[in-house]
């Protein structure tokens, strides 16, 4: 029996693990939000970077890949990611639905996935904020894993590749692209 895990952030084009499969999915009843900051990839302890997180949405969908995992290399690749994911994030399991061709070729649509959840209260959640300081926050961060502003703009390419709609990651994509054309739109804090 193969182990699931359902990225919808940087795992969606950097998953960093040998997976068997990678199929479209959705999460009930959660939506993603740039409401965690990044201490340790997309920014430092000084200036966070803000990443995605699944927030409680009733009635709405999330959408994202689940990978299978194979079996014998499982218990090493969830190791390494409770690694990488220890900016805040509690391993949880979620109900993931098939989406689009992956759903329409299954006989069983709903498989029970591995994801990360960062929450309020852990020490480095930003919450949500006005969006000029979303803004700000994403040009001005940077990390070991690079910029801010490449990971926003890489989940919402992402995202578009594989068909699903997020009107948070691309309203604030699209305000940072128009912020580098523009620096002036977005004033730097100190």
């Amino acid at each position: 029996m193969s182990v699931w895990i359902f990225g919808y952030g940087s795992l969606l084009w950097r998953p960093g693990f040998p997976y068997v499969e990678a199929k479209a999915a959705r999460v009930a009843g959660l939506s993603r939000r740039l409401e965690q900051g990044s201490p340790d990839h997309r920014g430092t302890p000084e200036r966070l970077g803000r990443v995605a997180t699944l927030v409680p949405a009733p009635g709405a969908h999330v959408g994202g890949l689940v990978y299978a995992l194979a079996p014998a290399e499982a218990d090493a690749i969830l190791t390494a990611l409770d690694e990488r994911e220890q900016g805040g994030y509690d391993r949880v399991t979620v109900h993931a639905e098939l989406h689009g061709e992956a759903a329409a070729k299954e006989s069983a649509t709903t498989i029970e996935a591995i994801t990360w959840i960062a929450r309020p209260g852990n020490p480095w959640h930003l919450g949500p904020a006005p969006f000029e300081t979303m803004v700000a926050d994403v040009l001005e961060a940077r990390g070991p894993s690079g910029t801010n502003v490449e990971y926003v703009l890489r989940l919402a390419e992402t995202l578009l590749s594989l068909g699903f709609e997020d009107d948070h990651v691309s309203s604030l994509a699209e305000a940072v692209r128009a912020a580098i054309v523009d620096p002036s739109r977005y004033s730097t804090r100190t």
